[in-house]
């Protein structure tokens, strides 16, 4: 936006500049015409009439000349710059909408992660309570059985035997259910 101020600015100028040589051009070409009409006679120390100091090197046309050049220079100088700058603004842009989209899409992404994680945080935490129920029950169970299984007081050597009578009964029990000992008690 500076740049096309400074270039519109710059090409006006040139125009000015222009129009400024014109007028002092003509004004000098027409300078020797106007000191003839001079009523008297100019004196003598002048050996032809007066031009002005248009023609000299470091006149004021020559000065407007050198500031038109400048101001031809700095609109093209301008100009090359605005356009430098409109690309790396295009760049820049280009740039900053993929960008753009790909966070987007990163922000997306994780979102949809983020609620599942919510939603297996969610289950994970409802198995975990009902897990830690069934854990407190056999817990408890576990207690209620305790004395009669491990606290019996009585050693390794006594249960043992005792397991033994046991089944040795159960498999009396069992012949005489089939029959077997029947006839052994019988023969007695």
């Amino acid at each position: 936006m500076v740049s096309s101020f400074f270039a519109f600015s710059s090409l006006r100028s040139v125009v000015a500049v222009e129009q400024a040589l014109q007028v002092l051009k003509d004004f000098y070409a027409k300078a020797g015409e106007a000191t003839a009409l001079v009523q008297q006679e100019p004196p003598e120390i002048f050996d032809k009439p007066y031009q002005g100091m248009g023609g000299e090197s470091g006149g004021v046309i020559g000065m407007l000349e050198v500031i038109q050049s400048d101001f031809a220079r700095l609109e093209t100088e301008t100009k090359a710059a605005e356009s430098q700058a409109q690309a790396v603004y295009d760049k820049f842009t280009e740039d900053s909408s993929v960008d753009k989209a790909a966070k987007q899409k990163d922000v997306e992404y994780k979102s949809n992660k983020k609620d599942s994680e919510t939603e297996d945080l969610g289950e994970a935490k409802a198995d975990l309570e009902s897990t830690q129920k069934e854990l407190d029950s056999a817990l408890r169970y576990y207690e209620k059985l305790k004395p009669s299984c491990v606290d019996a007081g009585v050693s390794y050597e006594e249960r043992v035997a005792r397991r033994k009578e046991e089944i040795e009964s159960l498999q009396e029990a069992l012949r005489i259910l089939n029959g077997e000992d029947l006839a052994f008690m019988q023969d007695q």
